[in-house]
């Protein structure tokens, strides 16, 4: 009776290690996603917007600790700079598709930016058409630095650059704001923040644009 009590605990004990095992992410880290058109706004101002702007957005991964594939990614970073034909909106209705640039982290070395590039196209599934060009840059990420957590900052090289904030009192234009689109990829814990400058200015895309003042962001984590 006692061996077969012991053999039941030992057992539990090892279900219990498998399950943590299994839980813990592969690789984690937060995320930044600007848009061409607010994405936290009212329908009003939605509805005026679409077909018009939102046709560009930049998405950034910051890898805090983790591996992909076998390649130990800790601390670096990929940006996903992606054009489509039209609004983006809610992937599960209306999907767009469309070239995109891929910038890596000139930290990493040869393996680490064929990983990142992996784990990029992986985490924009369909959304990314093709990918027009594989950049390297120089970054400085620091994102949810302040105490709301809706600061951010982007620079790589002089491809991007991106200053985020919270959103204030102030930036409620009708009262009836809402977060009208949803993130372009899995993410958790998604909040919205206001745009101070979102800039592209590089190759592969046949455009450079740059967006001011607008509620077009998204802050989040990941996990994979």
């Amino acid at each position: 009776m006692k061996f077969n009590a012991t053999v039941a605990i030992l057992t539990l004990a090892a279900s219990s290690v498998l399950a943590a095992q299994q839980a813990k992410p592969e690789i984690s880290g937060t995320y930044l996603e600007v848009r061409s058109c607010d994405v936290y706004t009212g329908p009003c101002f939605a509805n005026g917007e679409m077909g018009l702007a939102g046709k560009e957005a930049v998405m950034v991964w910051s890898v805090r600790e983790g591996s992909w594939k076998g390649v130990v990614l800790d601390g670096l970073n990929v940006i996903a700079v992606v054009k489509t034909d039209d609004t983006m909106g809610d992937l599960k209705y209306q999907p767009r598709s469309g070239p995109a640039v891929l910038i890596t982290d000139a930290a990493a070395n040869t393996r680490q930016k064929e990983a990142l590039t992996d784990f990029a196209r992986s985490m924009t599934g369909k959304l990314v058409s093709e990918v027009a060009e594989v950049k390297s840059a120089k970054m400085e990420v620091a994102i949810g630095t302040c105490a709301k957590a809706g600061c951010a900052s982007v620079k790589a090289g002089n491809l991007v650059e991106i200053s985020t904030r919270c959103l204030g009192d102030k930036d409620h234009l009708c009262g009836n704001e809402e977060t009208f689109y949803p993130p372009l990829t899995q993410v958790n814990d998604a909040y919205p923040a206001f745009t101070e400058i979102a800039a592209f200015k590089g190759t592969g895309l046949n455009l450079t644009w740059e967006s001011v003042g607008k509620r077009s962001a998204f802050l989040a984590d990941f996990s994979r």
